[in-house]
């Protein structure tokens, strides 16, 4: 069984793997990934590189690093302003629209949470980033939803959120070496039934078996101008992930021939599988090409890598439950000890959890929590995936 080191390093490895698999395939439909290249089934272009992804993600797991737990909007916001907004810009410009309105937003003098009030607060660009605080928070998923909506509260809101919270719980979860049944079943217990992420990962994962044309057909809205919406990307990712049945090849390969928003559909897939099988499964042709940020997006994530993230973040944990243990240990020496948590970054809160999400395939895990809505809240289904040429090609 892998170690909470080899997932750790899986996840953001596979991150950044599936970011660069993805880049030459994103914006596409899959009939024009077949007319350029067949089925992409490796590396399509002579020098691959992550983009905004993997160096957004590099800069939320400095951040998370630093703060741990103890992390706040205004220590985000500092940081979005100490390593981005008052920086000179890369040839990205800041990354994608989400990212552009809050830096808009920020260097105009406002502070979260009015910074992500722009149009594209449902982006995709959390769930992008949103790997490191699964890794931080490994067995623990409600408390790796809790931190990444932190991160998220200066640039997301509503389903943006919503979609960074289902994949730091599946991370979260895949590290505490949950099966994919119960890295769904977690992503879906951290956003709320009624909302339009919930509704299309639960359509995605359903469609799984049929293969990516179904998963495609169950959440691509054909009819909206762009890929990046978060509850498409996270659904595509995770059908792709479920499909796969966790194997980090497949699950990448599927997100990637795809097409849509590919570079963070295979980016968020390759998380999920990397952090479910460990490091190793990552092909090494794969792997080699993928070095430390280039900044084209970013400038000062230049000459960081993924794989020194992934170990800051171990350490951090570790550091973390390490205190939690010494803080235990008196009420330990008078009573029983509390269970265990599942996972060296685990504790009594999430044990009875995980073990309770288990269901048999996708199809269970929908019927296990697409239950009656609560008192007071309206269904937020977001616009229906449309039945058109775009959605089946």
């Amino acid at each position: 069984m892998a170690s909470i080191r080899e997932r750790a390093r899986g996840a953001l490895l596979g991150l950044a793997v599936g970011d660069a698999l993805g880049a030459p395939a994103e914006n596409l439909k899959p009939s024009e990934i077949r007319a350029r290249w067949g089925r992409i089934t490796g590396y399509v272009t002579d020098r691959p590189a992550g983009t905004d992804d993997t160096e957004y993600t590099v800069f939320s797991g400095l951040l998370l690093a630093r703060h741990g737990a103890a992390l706040t909007p205004a220590l985000v916001e500092a940081a979005w302003h100490e390593w981005i907004a008052d920086l000179p810009e890369g040839p990205f410009r800041g990354a994608g629209f989400s990212e552009r309105g809050t830096l808009e937003n920020l260097r105009r003098g406002l502070a979260a949470p009015i910074s992500a009030q722009h149009r594209h607060a449902w982006s995709d660009g959390l769930a992008m980033r949103a790997a490191p605080f699964g890794v931080f928070a490994a067995g623990r998923p409600a408390e790796a939803a809790r931190l990444v909506a932190i991160d998220g509260s200066v640039s997301h809101d509503g389903e943006g959120i919503h979609g960074g919270q289902a994949v730091a719980a599946g991370v979260a979860a895949a590290m505490a070496g949950a099966p994919p049944a119960a890295v769904i079943a977690a992503a879906l217990t951290v956003v709320p039934d009624d909302s339009w992420t919930a509704r299309s990962l639960r359509r995605a994962v359903t469609a799984a078996h049929r293969g990516e044309r179904a998963v495609r057909y169950a959440v691509v809205i054909g009819g909206y101008p762009w890929t990046d919406l978060a509850p498409e990307a996270v659904a595509l990712a995770f059908g792709a992930y479920a499909a796969a049945d966790g194997d980090f090849r497949e699950a990448v390969l599927t997100a990637v021939n795809m097409g849509r928003d590919a570079d963070t559909t295979a980016a968020v897939a390759g998380a999920l599988a990397g952090a479910t099988q460990g490091v190793s499964a990552i092909p090494a042709e794969w792997a080699a090409p993928v070095g430390a940020c280039r900044g084209s997006c970013l400038p000062a994530m230049r000459g960081r890598h993924v794989l020194e993230i992934a170990d800051l973040l171990v350490e951090a944990a570790g550091a973390r439950e390490g205190a939690a243990e010494e803080a235990r240990a008196p009420r330990a020496a008078a009573g029983p000890k509390a269970p265990a948590g599942l996972g060296p970054a685990g504790g009594p809160e999430t044990a009875p959890a995980l073990t309770a999400l288990l269901p048999a395939g996708p199809a269970q895990a929908e019927a296990a929590t697409d239950g009656p809505l609560s008192a007071g809240r309206r269904p937020l289904a977001g616009p229906q995936p449309l039945a058109d040429a775009e959605a089946r090609s």
